[in-house]
């Protein structure tokens, strides 16, 4: 009997902690962030939802393959804002070439580097560190 009541108790104070909010939130080890590929072609879907955003792309990698569905996952509609990003950054039909830190099993989809909008050139990232605020 008395093992249910320390569960729960500890239960309650992960949460009351804040550390169940950390252990919910996934990361973004499903990705490999030693290598970029770059998929080009169309947005099918740009959801501007927390707790990320996510592109849906029908497109192929610039080295060749068969077009498909990319689900390419960014950072959250906070972070974006405050760097200038809207939910009108993207659009339904944007022709877009897209760099990834891809999916370690090999499915198409990956970790957002950079967009570029094939009509107008625009570039977008989502680069959350200045370049150089590391350095003194």
């Amino acid at each position: 009997m008395k093992r249910p009541i320390a569960a729960l108790a500890l239960t309650a104070l992960v949460d009351l902690t804040g550390a169940g909010a950390a252990l919910a939130h996934h990361s973004f080890a499903m990705y490999d962030g030693t290598k970029v590929v770059t998929v080009k072609g169309a947005v099918k879907s740009f959801q501007w939802s927390n707790p990320h955003v996510i592109i849906w792309l029908m497109g192929a990698p610039t080295t060749g393959g068969p077009p498909q569905i990319w689900t390419i996952e960014l950072t959250s509609p906070g972070n974006l804002t405050r760097i200038g990003w809207t939910h009108k950054s993207l659009n339904i039909g944007d022709e877009v070439e897209i760099q990834i830190a891809p999916l370690r099993d090999g499915q198409p989809g990956g970790s957002f580097k950079t967009a570029k909008l094939l009509a107008t050139g625009k570039v977008l990232t989502a680069n959350l560190v200045s370049p150089g605020a590391d350095k003194p």
